[in-house]
């Protein structure tokens, strides 16, 4: 039976690079898949509805051309009250962005045409995603799902200063940067941590906190190495307040996957995350600063199918 296949472009993904990439990429997908309905979007959350309207036109397969951004977008438009819209429905990933972090995770090759054989032959995975609800900053509730992390702090911090400096460097360098900008004024947030609803507020004063279903974030920076995007559960990654110089000093422990073995990291899991703090504490979903504290995370199974190859470690032993 033929599928029924759709693309999701993001033309500025990667500071216009996926938009001049297009042209190529598209005959490249039609000779290896065969027929292709293609929208391109035009603004932020374009892509989510984008994806609602071709689910209920019956597509099988919607390919996400583009970034994190675009990819976690794409992924939202598969839900609706927290439930898949339709179970078969399957989420491709032609990866043409800045970060590059979930198809890390997912060990989809950047390269174009590895990535389509994925599209191609692979198989899907039933991903879990996580459901974020915390507060704009216009002071008006959001909530967002997301596939790979969500994390508060620095992170969120340097999420929202990172956009411009992303468009001149892009990639691992860009976000470097970006940290490196944000360290000359963070001075660390005090937060309370509760996991799971047990009642037990936990206090922090914190560098960052991540919250991974993925592994990566930060252009290939690893907050929460040990996670499994299929387990059921988060992996909580605290990393307790650093003055500037011990970041400067330890930032290749803080960002690879040893980054447990530091003494001011701690490691937890849970499927429900709640975290309020006295003064503004930004956090970023998906690579997106959306806002800041109070936050609340909710782990939602197996809500997302994804095409991944065939020899995939996730395979193994199922």
């Amino acid at each position: 039976m033929d599928r029924k296949i759709a693309a999701i472009v993001n033309p500025c993904a990667a500071s216009g690079r996926a938009g001049r990439l297009w042209p190529g990429l598209a005959a490249r997908l039609r000779a290896r898949l065969g027929d292709l309905t293609v929208r391109v979007t035009g603004s932020p959350g374009h892509a989510t509805r984008i994806a609602r309207e071709l689910i209920a036109s019956g597509f099988d397969l919607i390919i996400a051309v583009g970034g994190d951004g675009t990819v976690s977008e794409v992924a939202n438009g598969f839900l609706r009250d927290d439930a898949p819209i339709r179970s078969d429905v399957q989420l491709g990933i032609l990866p043409v962005g800045t970060g590059g972090d979930f198809r890390r995770t997912l060990a989809i090759p950047s390269d174009a045409g590895q990535a389509i054989e994925i599209l191609a032959e692979g198989r899907p995975l039933t991903l879990d995603v996580g459901k974020a609800s915390l507060v704009a900053p216009d002071g008006s509730p959001v909530e967002r799902y997301f596939v790979n992390l969500a994390s508060f702090g620095m992170g969120g911090d340097v999420a929202a200063g990172a956009k411009n400096i992303l468009t001149a460097l892009g990639g691992k360098s860009g976000f470097f940067w970006a940290t490196l900008k944000t360290l000359a004024t963070y001075r660390g947030r005090r937060v309370e941590i509760e996991l799971d609803g047990n009642g037990r507020l936990l206090p922090f004063f914190i560098t960052n906190v991540a919250v991974g279903n993925g592994r990566y974030h930060g252009g290939g920076m690893q907050p929460c190495p040990a996670a499994i995007v299929n387990d059921g559960v988060f992996d909580v990654t605290v990393i307790d307040y650093l003055n500037p110089l011990e970041v400067l000093r330890d930032i290749r422990v803080l960002y690879s996957d040893n980054v447990y073995s530091h003494p001011k990291v701690r490691r937890m899991q849970a499927r429900r995350v709640t975290a309020r703090a006295a003064q503004p504490t930004w956090v970023e979903v998906d690579g997106e600063p959306l806002g800041r504290l109070p936050l609340e995370i909710e782990m939602l199974p197996e809500r997302l199918n994804v095409l991944l190859s065939p020899s995939s470690p996730y395979f193994q032993n199922r």
